[in-house]
């Protein structure tokens, strides 16, 4: 039995492995007033993939682009309530590690040029490595389970799973009863389920 700061220091730590979203705010004419480590990151991330392509600018083209689109709505949507329900979204960078950019006006009543544009940063993909991570500390498991559990999640049979790990599918399938009995399910995508609820 854990005590209350044990279970404080681990629930800690499951939350430092989570990196959360990265937040940028541009005036309307694209000047910075804030950026976060996280965006500074993210956008350092997009910016590399498009200066391997000849971008060149402060601002990456994909970013620019969402900016100019908030900014456009911004000249139709001028009450903060046209937001509430509101945002633009693109999907950029590299397929393997894609980044969600979701873009918002912050509307001014004193006209457009003293409206603000909000860029949210989220990498896509990381909930699912955050998840393996934390399920192997949550409920025990061995490197051999954990491979087994990766290669689950990419839907891939006993047989395949076996062939990955060099094993025979016997093994495969003590491997998963071990993972059902760790995390209290019968099938496979009780498993799975477990793991991604994490």
């Amino acid at each position: 039995m854990l005590t209350l700061a044990e279970e404080y220091g681990h629930v800690e730590g499951i939350v430092d492995k989570r990196a959360g979203p990265g937040i940028l705010m541009l005036t309307a004419s694209l000047q910075m007033v804030y950026r976060d480590r996280r965006a500074w990151d993210l956008s350092g991330r997009i910016n590399a993939l498009q200066n391997s392509t000849g971008g060149n600018s402060v601002l990456a083209p994909p970013i620019a682009e969402l900016c100019a689109d908030v900014i456009a709505a911004l000249k139709v949507r001028t009450n903060p309530k046209d937001w509430e329900q509101f945002q633009i979204r693109r999907v950029i960078g590299d397929p393997r590690r894609p980044i969600l950019l979701t873009g918002l006006g912050i509307p001014d009543p004193n006209g457009i040029q003293h409206s603000r544009i909000l860029i949210i940063f989220s990498e896509l993909g990381r909930r699912q490595e955050a998840a393996i991570e934390q399920a192997q500390d949550a409920f025990h498991l061995t490197g051999r389970e954990l491979a087994v559990v990766k290669n689950l999640l990419k839907g891939w049979t006993n047989k395949e799973i076996a062939h990955d790990l060099a094993v025979s599918e016997q093994t495969v399938k003590e491997h998963i009863k071990h993972i059902m009995a760790k995390t209290k399910t019968t099938t496979r995508t009780g498993i799975l389920v477990q793991v991604m609820q994490l």
